[in-house]
């Protein structure tokens, strides 16, 4: 503000290997929404570099890096960002389909990620008809459905305050660390995926602060104090 200036991120360095399960867990203005960003493209830092998959990021132009993105990352956002006129199925195809994928695949492979997020039931209904976890589930069918080498959840689990949301809470990072595992494994969906949740430290109960650090293969505390160069 004004001449001021705030480092959102300094002095950080982190890396992370294919098929891990990193949680960020700090208080609201540490710097983890911007460290999320800047590993998804959406930002650009102002020195330093971010890598990933060997590639820098910054060195691209905006279209490439939206292509990238595309290509590359799948983003969870806290707010779902499903499209209200859409069901479930079309919702999780959309990225296939701007992308020019033929309308047929895209429909099987939607059927078979919302299969795995246990949602084939709900693949003709619309968000409205829909809980909060169930939502949740189909954006994170969405973030797989270009076989991403990289998954990115930003609070996740924030929006969940409905009834019943500590449960929608630990099924979705339940869901998380399941596809982590099956996808390390198995030839059935894409290669390793790399996945990183912003964890609430703020409004999260005790119990899902320790829920996080079980299920985590690594968990960085206070990112802010975590380098000028972040490879992924």
């Amino acid at each position: 503000m004004g001449n001021q200036v705030v480092h959102a991120l300094r002095d950080m360095n982190l890396s992370v290997a294919p098929g891990e399960f990193v949680v960020l867990m700090g208080a609201s203005g540490s710097g983890k929404s911007t460290l999320l960003h800047l590993i998804g493209g959406l930002d650009v830092p102002s020195s330093g570099e971010v890598e990933v998959e060997g590639r820098a990021l910054a060195p691209m132009g905006d279209r490439e890096r939206t292509l990238f993105r595309r290509e590359r990352i799948g983003f969870v956002f806290q707010g779902f960002h499903l499209l209200p006129t859409l069901s479930a199925s079309e919702n999780v195809r959309l990225p296939l389909l701007i992308a020019g994928s033929d309308g047929r695949e895209t429909i099987a492979r939607a059927a078979s990620l919302l299969e795995t997020v246990d949602l084939a039931h709900r693949a003709e209904h619309r968000p409205e008809a829909m809980s909060g976890g169930e939502q949740q589930r189909v954006a994170i069918a969405r973030a797989l459905v270009n076989d991403p080498d990289l998954i990115l959840a930003d609070e996740a689990t924030g929006n969940l305050y409905a009834r019943g949301a500590t449960d929608d809470k630990g099924q979705l990072l339940t869901h998380l660390k399941s596809i982590q595992a099956h996808l390390a494994t198995a030839g059935a969906l894409p290669l390793q995926i790399k996945l990183i949740i912003e964890g609430e430290e703020e409004v999260g109960s005790e119990h899902l602060e320790n829920y996080l650090a079980d299920q985590a293969d690594r968990l960085a505390c206070d990112c802010v104090v975590i380098s000028d160069t972040a490879q992924f």
